[in-house]
C-alpha cells in the first residue's frame, strides 16, 4: 500500500467515524494499520479502531486492538489507551493484562494476581436495560466493576450483580457535600442469585424503617423502601444532582434482596422487636 492511498483511507476511516459508522471506520484504520503500523500517528489510529470496537460492544477486537494502541502510549500519564485496555481486558478475564494496564494508565492496584477485588470506594452506575435506565449505587472493586448495592427496580436486575462501567461520568450525585461520578454500564459482568421480592410495611417512625434497613444489610440482603426512589429527567440524571434522603414512615412498598425463607425470618424479627409500631404483609416474588 503506497502512502498516498493509505491517506486517502484514512480520510474515509474519518469521514465515516464523523458519522457514527464505526464498523466502518475500525475496519478502514486495521486495512491501513496493516502496513504502517509504527507510523508517526499510528497510536492514534490503533487508539481509534479499538475506541470503535468498544462502541460497537465487540470486546475480543477492542481487547486484541487496545494492546495494539498502549504498547505505543506513555505511561503512567492517564491514557485513555491503557483505560480502554483495562475495560476490555476485564471483560475477556484476563486479569494479568488487566493489572498491567491500570498501572499503565497510572492507578495503583492492590499488590496480588488474578481476579481484582479491591475497595475504590462508592459510585453510582446508570443500568440500561431494554431501554429502562435506572441510577444504583455501587460499591467499586477495580477501576471498571462494581457490586450493586441498591435492590433495583428495573426489571431482571438484582443486588448484588457485578458490573462492568464505563470509565467517563455521566453525572454526578452529590450527598452530604460529597459528590460521586454516575457512570454508564457497560455490561452485566456476573448475576445475582439473590432473588427480589416486594412486601408491604407499616413503619411507626423513620427510625423503624431504618432498623429493616439495617437488619438486612447486616444479613448480607438488600432492602429498599419505594420512598427512597426518585425519578429524574435525562437531562437532570447526567447532570449533577444533590440526593436528599427521602424516606418516610407509614405504610409502603419495600424491595428486598433476600431468600423468601430469610425474607420472612427477618421481618418477624424486625417486627417482633417492638410492641406497636411495625407491621408487614402480602410479601411476594417479583418476577
Amino acid at each position: 500500500m503506497r502512502k498516498a492511498e493509505a491517506k486517502q483511507l484514512i480520510n474515509e476511516a474519518y469521514d465515516a467515524w464523523d458519522a457514527e459508522e464505526w464498523l466502518t471506520a475500525a475496519g478502514l484504520l486495521e486495512q491501513v494499520l496493516a502496513h504502517f503500523p509504527d507510523a508517526p500517528k499510528s497510536p492514534v489510529w490503533w487508539y481509534d479502531a479499538a475506541l470503535a470496537h468498544k462502541f460497537l460492544r465487540n470486546w475480543a477486537k477492542a481487547y486484541e486492538l487496545g494492546r495494539e494502541a498502549a504498547a505505543r502510549a506513555p505511561r503512567g500519564e492517564g491514557e485513555p489507551a491503557f483505560w480502554n485496555l483495562g475495560i476490555a481486558a476485564t471483560i475477556q478475564r484476563d486479569w494479568a493484562t488487566a493489572r498491567e494496564a491500570w498501572a499503565g494508565f497510572g492507578i495503583e492496584l492492590p499488590d496480588g494476581e488474578g481476579e481484582i477485588n479491591a475497595r475504590f470506594g462508592p459510585a453510582c452506575v446508570r443500568l440500561d436495560t431494554g431501554g429502562e435506565r435506572e441510577v444504583v449505587w455501587i460499591d467499586r472493586l477495580c477501576p471498571t466493576r462494581g457490586r450493586v448495592m441498591n435492590v433495583p427496580v428495573t426489571g431482571g436486575r438484582r443486588f448484588g450483580e457485578v458490573v462492568v462501567h464505563d470509565g467517563e461520568p455521566k453525572g454526578h450525585r452529590v450527598v452530604d457535600g460529597r459528590e460521586y461520578p454516575v457512570f454508564d454500564e457497560l455490561l452485566l459482568f456476573e448475576a445475582s442469585d439473590l432473588p427480589t421480592l416486594k412486601v408491604t410495611v407499616n413503619a411507626g417512625e423513620v427510625a423503624d424503617l431504618d432498623a429493616l434497613i439495617g437488619l438486612f444489610v447486616e444479613e448480607g440482603y438488600g432492602a429498599e423502601p419505594a420512598s427512597s426512589f426518585e425519578v429524574l429527567c435525562a437531562c437532570c440524571s447526567e447532570g449533577t444532582h444533590e440526593q436528599e434522603r427521602t424516606v418516610h414512615a407509614g405504610a409502603q412498598s419495600v424491595s428486598l434482596a433476600a431468600p423468601e425463607q430469610e425474607a420472612r425470618r427477618l421481618l418477624d424479627q424486625w417486627a417482633g422487636e417492638v410492641l406497636l409500631g411495625r407491621s408487614w404483609s402480602g410479601l411476594e416474588l417479583v418476577a
